[in-house]
């Protein structure tokens, strides 16, 4: 099971540069693994803290599945940093309409939010 955050903040969205296990290297939300007790806002509090540096307030759930869990989310605190891991190549804020940086699996995540903002 996973749990990823979206972070938006000034006009830009928070992503990571990873390694997939397919070999791929792509960017994404920051998220991870669901561990033994830990409910699906909890496993994305501690794995953006863990991947960016950043504590984050969920806002609102944007997709639910029962293997993955998607959260809109508030900045809170930290400072923008990559923990020692071998699978996160970097960590940036990206400008929420700059199409390099997102995917098949990413875009539809971000007009997401886009529209969610509107109606804001």
């Amino acid at each position: 099971m996973l749990a990823q955050g979206v972070i938006v903040h000034d006009g830009k969205v928070l992503l990571v540069q990873q390694k997939v296990k397919r070999g791929d290297i792509v960017w994404n939300y920051p998220g991870g693994g669901v561990e033994h007790g830990e409910s699906f806002e909890q496993a994305c509090i501690r794995e953006v803290m863990e991947e960016t540096g950043y504590n984050v307030k969920i806002i609102k759930p944007l997709i639910q599945s029962k293997e993955k869990q998607t959260f809109l989310c508030k900045l809170i605190s930290g400072e923008l940093s990559i923990e020692d891991d071998e699978d996160i190549l970097d960590v940036r804020w990206v400008d929420l309409h700059d199409d390099v940086y997102f995917d098949d699996v990413s875009r539809p995540v971000v007009e997401m939010v886009l529209k969610t903002m509107e109606v804001v």
